[in-house]
C-alpha cells in the first residue's frame, strides 16, 4: 500500500479544490439558500466525475481507485458543497442516471440507529432514495414516500425531510452489498469531515493573524497558539486515519476494513467537531453571528457525524475489537 500521494492524485486534488473555490467559496456559502439545490453545480460536478469517478472504464466510469474518491470528498467537505453527494456517489452503476448525475439519490443507512426518525436529507430535490437495511439494499421512489419538511435542521444548507413510513420499494442488493456500501459510505463522509478539520483549522490560523487585540495579532498569544496548533494535529490524524480507511477498502488483504473505516469516522468525526468549535471561538463572538461564515463548518459536522453511524458507535466497534 502506498502512504504518499502520487502526482495524479495532487492534481485530482488541486483540480476540484479550485473548481469549488470558484464556485461556492465560504464568503458566498450562505447565498446559496436555505438548502436550495444548484442544478448548474450539481451538473458540473457530475461532469467532473464526482458520481462516476470509481466505476470501471467499461461501464462509462474513470475507473480510480476508494482513495481518489476520498481526496475528492475531502474537497467537497472543505467546501460545504451541498446536496445529498455521498448516495448520489454510492448509487452510481446501480441507479441508471444517477452516474451522470441526472438521477439525485438520498438515502437511509438502517444498518445504524435504528430507533431513530426516517430523516431524509434533500428530500425535496431527490429522485430515488437508496435504504441500507440487514438484509439487504432497497430503492424507493420518492414519489413513494410521504414526508414533511423539518422546520429548524441543523444544517441551514442541509434541509431535512420526516418520512412517516417506507414502502418495502424494490431489493436491489443483498445483505453483502448493504454492507459494502456502508463502509464506502463512511468513509467518504468521514473523508468530508476530513476536509471540514482542515478548513476550520486553516481558517483560525488566517484569523489569527489578522485581528489585533492591544496592537499585536492574537496569534501571536501563547493560549491562542497552542489551540491553532491542536488543530493541526487533530487534522493530521484525521488524514492519516481516513486515508488508511480508503486505502485498506482498495487493498482488504492488508488489514480489518471494518475497524480501519470505524476509526477514520471516530477520529475525523472528533477532530471536525473539536476544530470547527476552536475556529469559532478564535473568532469570538463574531463567530456565532450569521455575518462570519465559520458556523457553518459547526453545523454541517453535526450533521456528517451522524451519518452512517455516530463516533460512539463506531469507538464500541473499534473497543469490541479490541476486546475480541
Amino acid at each position: 500500500m502506498a502512504f504518499k500521494l502520487s502526482e495524479e492524485q495532487q492534481e485530482l486534488r488541486r483540480g476540484i479544490r479550485d473548481f469549488l473555490a470558484s464556485r461556492i467559496p465560504i464568503e458566498k456559502v450562505a447565498a446559496i439558500g436555505d438548502g436550495e439545490s444548484d442544478g448548474r453545480l450539481w451538473t458540473e460536478l457530475a461532469d467532473m466525475g464526482v458520481f462516476h469517478l470509481r466505476l470501471p472504464e467499461s461501464a462509462g466510469g474513470l475507473g480510480l481507485s476508494h482513495v481518489d474518491a476520498a481526496l475528492v470528498f475531502e474537497e467537497l467537505g472543505r467546501a460545504l458543497t451541498p446536496g445529498p453527494l455521498v448516495w448520489t456517489h454510492l448509487a452510481a452503476g446501480r441507479i441508471d442516471g444517477a452516474a451522470e448525475g441526472r438521477t439525485v439519490v438520498t438515502g437511509l443507512d438502517l444498518t445504524h440507529n435504528h430507533h431513530t426518525a426516517l430523516l431524509l436529507e434533500h428530500f425535496d430535490v431527490a429522485d430515488v432514495i437508496l435504504v441500507l437495511d440487514g438484509d439487504g439494499v432497497r430503492r424507493i421512489d420518492r414519489s413513494e414516500i410521504t414526508a414533511t419538511r423539518v422546520e429548524t435542521p441543523l444544517d441551514p444548507l442541509t434541509p431535512v425531510w420526516h418520512a412517516t413510513s417506507l414502502p418495502a420499494g424494490d431489493r436491489i442488493g443483498d445483505a453483502r452489498d448493504a454492507e459494502a456500501l456502508g463502509l464506502l459510505g463512511t468513509t467518504l463522509s468521514a473523508a468530508m469531515l476530513l476536509g471540514i478539520a482542515e478548513a476550520t483549522c486553516e481558517r483560525g490560523v488566517a484569523y489569527a493573524k489578522e485581528r489585533q487585540q492591544f496592537d499585536r495579532p492574537i496569534g501571536a498569544f501563547q493560549a491562542i497558539k497552542h489551540m491553532l496548533a491542536d488543530t493541526f494535529v487533530r487534522q493530521e490524524l484525521a488524514r492519516a486515519a481516513v486515508y488508511a480507511a480508503a486505502g485498506t477498502l482498495d487493498h482488504p488483504e492488508v488489514a480489518d476494513v471494518g475497524t480501519a473505516v470505524a476509526e477514520a469516522k471516530l477520529i475525523a468525526g472528533e477532530s471536525a467537531m473539536k476544530n470547527a468549535r476552536t475556529c469559532v471561538q478564535v473568532h469570538g463572538g463574531m463567530g456565532y453571528t450569521w455575518e462570519v461564515p465559520v458556523h457553518y463548518y459547526l453545523k454541517r459536522t453535526w450533521v456528517l457525524e451522524t451519518s452512517f453511524g455516530g463516533i460512539d458507535e463506531h469507538a464500541d466497534r473499534i473497543a469490541a475489537g479490541l476486546g475480541g
